[in-house]
């Protein structure tokens, strides 16, 4: 059974070529463990103080002596450091086979290999993060955008935690009025009471709401939106790709075909990540290969959280064309016309009945015109503008965004019982209830169970 009392050790940095490299040490036993694997220029082993330091010197095997690298040593002593215990980091070289010496050198000096996320898990345990905050620390590393970032470090910084316990501060004010109420009634009447469940609980369900609302945001900032580009061979579904991604990652050529598999890719789109699929053209073919590829351009639609339906603005609409517009008339989509740089050959008013309410946009992939007019739709119809007015520090995700639901149905379930006048008994119950659950969102009363399997999506080093 693996114990806080255990000293972890792990690669906190990514394995490859870099001009650094480090491994992360925590645990009680940090200080014997950096003395057998560490040794100053001059052979001594460094004195341990009681505030931060650097030290330059050497890592060293612990049975040979034999030295492995070069290294500035990190020393943190608890609680100031990340997981609130002693901490070093050995900075090396940032070579595979060095970082990987390093890590062997730990571990004979009497540290273990640490679990993936142990490191965050002990700064939960230890009070130094509340479980909303670990949670944003691993949507920090994975975010993709500049607005996925912003938002997973306000988490990180405690805001979403903070407006969890300003709730919890006025549902516990709220329950020991009901309960002082039913303890002493000589005090106040009853009436008043539910009178003041109903006014704070329905402040509460809106303060809830708002933060219920944002779970999709969040979720889209985590995730991406998953975006499939379609249309028959040759519109310039390719280009359009290359030039969102403004480099060359999928083949262009003027041959019909060119795309035989889906090509993925993440693309920021005004802070919104948004993961590109790139589908073989759909159209009748007996090429074996290319009629699997539009085959899975097919089900690419199915699942798609948003469809570029491409069409060229140079060509008459074909029954290819139309098939497709009828394929995706209900799914989230914008139409694009591409090729504006080219004479005009479709009716354009027909393109835009036949859309309904879907955009139409006009661009040149080629030329890169209409490039902003495609984002700011794509943008509009994913968020509705949310990125600008939404409050993304507050971005729950699901397991959080489930409990703030337990909460409300709680709530509402107490200002409905208030309002028909039933025993504040039965309103103290629900009142505490909600407040169990939203204290579960920082992560109060959570079992182990749970705290192993968030933890465990998180990297080895952190």
């Amino acid at each position: 059974m693996l114990t806080q009392e255990d000293t972890i050790a792990a690669i906190a940095t990514s394995l490859g070529e870099a001009s650094i490299g480090v491994v992360r040490v925590s645990g009680d036993g940090v200080k014997n463990v950096a003395s057998k694997a560490f040794r100053l220029r001059n052979g001594a082993v460094p004195k341990w103080h009681d505030t931060r330091r650097l030290y330059y010197g050497q890592v060293v095997d612990p049975f040979t002596g034999v030295q492995i690298d070069e290294c500035i040593l990190l020393w943190m002593p608890g609680p100031r450091s990340y997981t609130a215990e002693d901490v070093v980091e050995f900075q090396v070289h940032g070579g595979i086979r060095v970082v990987q010496m390093v890590l062997e050198a730990v571990l004979k000096a009497g540290a273990r290999l640490a679990e993936p996320g142990e490191f965050t898990k002990r700064a939960f345990l230890n009070g130094r993060i509340d479980l909303s905050q670990a949670e944003a620390v691993m949507d920090l590393i994975r975010a993709k955008t500049d607005l996925a970032s912003r938002s997973a470090l306000s988490q990180v910084n405690g805001r979403l935690s903070e407006r969890i316990r300003a709730l919890r501060k006025t549902l516990i004010e709220l329950q020991a009025h009901v309960e002082v109420t039913i303890d002493y009634p000589e005090h106040d009447v009853e009436s008043v009471a539910c009178a003041q469940v109903v006014d704070t609980g329905c402040h509460l369900l809106t303060e809830i709401e708002a933060m219920i609302e944002n779970a999709e945001v969040g979720q889209i900032l985590r995730e991406g939106v998953v975006t499939t580009i379609v249309g028959r061979p040759n519109v310039g579904k390719s280009s359009i790709m290359n030039a969102l991604l403004r480099r060359d990652r999928a083949i262009v050529t003027d041959i019909p075909g060119t795309t035989r598999d889906v090509l993925e890719e993440y693309v920021n789109v005004r802070g919104i990540p948004f993961r590109l699929a790139d589908t073989a053209g759909i159209r009748d073919t007996a090429d074996v290969v290319e009629r699997i590829g539009v085959e899975k351009s097919r089900q690419m639609v199915q699942s798609a959280q948003l469809v570029l339906l491409v069409l060229n603005r140079n060509e008459p609409l074909t029954p290819e064309d139309v098939q497709l517009m009828e394929e995706t008339a209900n799914v989230p989509r914008i139409v694009v016309l591409n090729k504006i740089d080219l004479p005009a050959a479709l009716d354009i008013s027909d393109i835009r009945s036949r859309a309904g309410e879907s955009p139409v946009v006009e661009i040149s992939a080629k030329e890169a015109e209409g490039l902003a007019a495609l984002e700011e739709a794509m943008e509009k119809l994913v968020m509705g503008g949310m990125a600008d007015r939404g409050d993304i520090s507050y971005m729950t995700n699901a397991r959080q965004s489930e409990l703030l639901r337990a909460a409300r149905e709680d709530l509402v379930a107490a200002v409905d019982a208030a309002r028909a006048g039933a025993t504040l008994d039965i309103i103290a119950v629900q009142l505490q209830s909600a407040y169990a659950a939203l204290g579960r969102v920082i992560g109060e009363e959570v079992g182990e169970d749970l705290l192993d399997e968030i933890f465990s999506r998180f990297c080895l080093g952190k």
